[in-house]
């Protein structure tokens, strides 16, 4: 079922992001854990440098340009895959600018 039919919003890379406000990021020696206080999901993440990219979004105008300065190049396509489903877990969401 595709993102939108679920009723959560796709991922587009051009767009600015941050790790949610409610989301804890435990580092571990594989990458980290992600935990949601507010839907209490316990997400792994995979990778040092996925943690690195969540952790760093919201310095960022886009995930796009948070991948290419914090991800090494033969780690992209894996964070750049994943942020999708973090996105759909809740442990990140798109950032809108302060009005």
């Amino acid at each position: 079922m595709p993102a939108e039919q679920a009723g959560v919003a796709a991922f587009r890379p051009d767009l600015a992001y941050e790790k949610h406000p409610r989301v804890a990021i435990r580092h571990e020696e594989f990458g980290g854990l992600a935990y949601h206080y507010g839907n209490r999901r316990l997400v792994f993440l995979k990778s040092p440098a996925l943690v690195d990219v969540v952790e760093a979004l919201a310095d960022f105008p886009t995930a796009t340009e948070a991948l290419a300065a914090r991800v090494p190049a033969a780690q992209a396509q894996a964070c750049s895959a994943a942020l999708p489903r973090l996105l759909a877990a809740e442990v990140i969401r798109v950032r809108f600018p302060e009005s």
